[in-house]
């Protein structure tokens, strides 16, 4: 998705309906992405105002490309660059934050953080200068937080479910009992998202040239997952769901859809073919770079690790071949939320 940090402008209006409701707000520090949410539960008394979006009403968010991780492969730090637009990007994220009397909130950093020998000096230095306490999740939490913001986007049609989520870092998947209280029976991180991967086969102008040899490094990498769940076993007699919350498939399925440009009302928990996000992979392949590049549901933020992307996607699609996917525009930002509200209640 292209940078949408003015996606949620503000109004007078908004800010004061949000004054009579319970108020929380979340922060997912990414690889390459920091992205802010401010919601409140839906169920309370209607706002026209505000977005709807996996039971919640969206009073504010914020989305951008920092990079953060950027580098972090081969130096095994955050770089003073990287840093810098991250503090530019939570500046914005604070600026929004304190706009709204909030009730609870939670600030997560993921797998760049996790990576880097100053991550957590980063993280400090953050507290320091903009006063906001990020903290370091691990990847099983990052996993659970992904899975709590869009399982409601499963459905009772089958037993079993592949869920997952391309990060920048990092893959997330979970293989999930969807009969029984759709709960995670096992789960897998791969230390490889879309930036470290491209960064591993020489980088985004070498993409098409090694993108069968990135969808043989992770089809390796996830084959004990396989055959510990006995996932393809269960794939082959049985209708099993794949459901997505990655940036990459969200886009694929935009330009499937042949947008004018990326439309969050229109991807969300839609149903598309496989074949039809695979055939769309096989599309950009075809695209010169810089038509990637000024394609206007993919932008200059996303252009240059969308075929490290769509790799990863195709090794699960073919390691798992379901007839269709979900696609959720929603993940560790609702997942947060939703467990400060079930807090909450509690």
């Amino acid at each position: 998705m292209l940078d949408m940090s003015t996606d949620a402008p503000d109004s007078f209006e908004r800010r004061v309906a949000a004054e009579y409701e319970p108020i929380f707000a979340a922060l997912d520090l990414g690889t390459n992405n920091c992205r802010l949410l401010v919601a409140s539960p839906q169920a309370t008394s209607e706002d026209p105002l505000a977005k709807k979006v996996s039971g919640l009403r969206v009073f504010d968010s914020f989305s951008r490309v920092v990079r953060l991780g950027e580098g972090v492969s081969s130096t095994g730090l955050l770089s003073d660059e990287a840093m810098e637009r991250t503090i530019i990007a939570l500046k914005a994220c604070q600026k929004k934050i304190s706009r709204y009397n909030l009730t609870d909130s939670r600030f997560v950093a993921t797998e760049a953080c996790r990576r880097a020998e100053n991550g957590q000096q980063f993280l400090d230095n953050v507290r320091s200068e903009i006063g906001m306490e990020i903290d370091i999740i691990s990847t099983e939490d990052e996993a659970k937080l992904a899975f709590t913001g869009c399982s409601s986007l499963l459905t009772g049609d089958s037993k079993k479910a592949v869920v997952f989520d391309i990060g920048g870092g990092s893959t997330e998947l979970m293989w999930v009992d969807v009969e029984n209280g759709k709960t995670i029976t096992d789960w897998l991180s791969v230390g490889f998202g879309v930036m470290n991967l491209s960064d591993k086969f020489g980088g985004s102008n070498l993409a098409d040239i090694a993108f069968s040899d990135m969808v043989s490094t992770l089809v390796d990498r996830l084959k004990s997952f396989d055959i510990t769940n006995q996932i393809s076993q269960t794939i082959e007699g049985s209708n099993v769901q794949l459901l997505s919350t990655s940036g990459t498939v969200t886009t694929l399925a935009a330009i499937h859809l042949d947008l004018p440009r990326y439309d969050r009302s229109k991807i969300d928990g839609i149903t598309l073919p496989v074949k039809d996000v695979r055939a769309t992979t096989k599309r950009l392949l075809d695209m010169k770079q810089y038509e990637r590049f000024n394609h206007p549901c993919i932008g200059a933020d996303r252009a240059d690790f969308i075929l490290s992307g769509c790799a990863i996607f195709e090794a699960i699609s073919t390691l798992w071949p379901t007839k269709d996917i979900i696609i959720a525009d929603r993940g560790v930002r609702e997942g947060i939320i939703l467990s400060l509200l079930e807090k909450q209640n509690s």
